[in-house]
């Protein structure tokens, strides 16, 4: 049985989501506020973390800090109303590994813990790593090796590296990109796509060998090629 702790303010909404989730099947811990929360986690541990972004006396993201020091492959996923790329991309960058938001639907919100706890799970088993070129890219610890040398990637970035990683030699459509990481596509995420492609050719400078190809019109190519 996995234990979830869900962390939400809105009392008749935690209800709501503890009572669904203890009907299929999992543990339920919750709390109302992020110091509360973390406390929990501290001292009752889960195998996941549902928090919202927005509660008193500490919010989620704050709380998210705290917790990425301790357990950085604990999954977190956020539950938020705001709706700027700016909002979800901070809680990216903090460590969040998904995002819903306000107003979901609970079965939608099963699925992505599911997937989450699955991904998890099999990560424990064996993680998923990449060889491009002299690197080595490591998918569940977000980590980029070169030689004695590791990076540590941003979720954007990784989730970027992964879908080009997957498909050396052939354009992944910018389109697809963005879906992927965003779950949507607009010019805002267009602009944004394009510095993570900087930031990637930069973390991936030190093998001549390696380029990401500006497919210009289609997306993005990551070759390999020979010196």
């Amino acid at each position: 049985m996995s234990k979830i702790l869900l962390v939400e303010d809105e009392a008749d909404l935690a209800l709501i989501v503890a009572d669904t989730l203890r009907g299929q099947g999992y543990e339920v811990l919750t709390a109302g506020n992020g110091i509360d929360g973390l406390d929990k986690f501290k001292t009752c541990g889960a195998d996941i973390v549902v928090a919202d972004v927005m509660m008193p006396e500490m919010d989620g993201f704050t709380m998210a800090r705290a917790i990425r020091k301790t357990s950085p492959a604990v999954p977190l996923l956020f539950l938020t109303a705001k709706s700027t790329i700016d909002d979800v991309e901070k809680g990216f960058e903090i460590g969040a590994n998904d995002y819903l938001k306000k107003p979901f639907e609970l079965r939608e919100l099963i699925v992505r813990i599911k997937a989450l706890l699955r991904r998890n799970s099999a990560g424990r088993v064996g993680d998923t790593k990449f060889a491009i070129g002299a690197y080595v890219f490591n998918v569940s610890t977000q980590i980029l090796s070169f030689g004695d040398k590791e990076v540590e990637l941003s979720h954007f970035e990784s989730k970027i590296l992964e879908r080009l990683a997957a498909n050396i030699g052939k354009t992944v459509d910018a389109s697809e990109l963005m879906i992927a990481v965003w779950q949507r596509d607009d010019l805002s995420n267009r602009n944004s796509l394009h510095g993570y492609i900087h930031k990637l050719r930069r973390a991936l400078r030190h093998d001549p060998s390696i380029a990401i190809v500006n497919q210009r019109g289609f997306g993005y190519m990551l070759t390999l090629r020979d010196l």
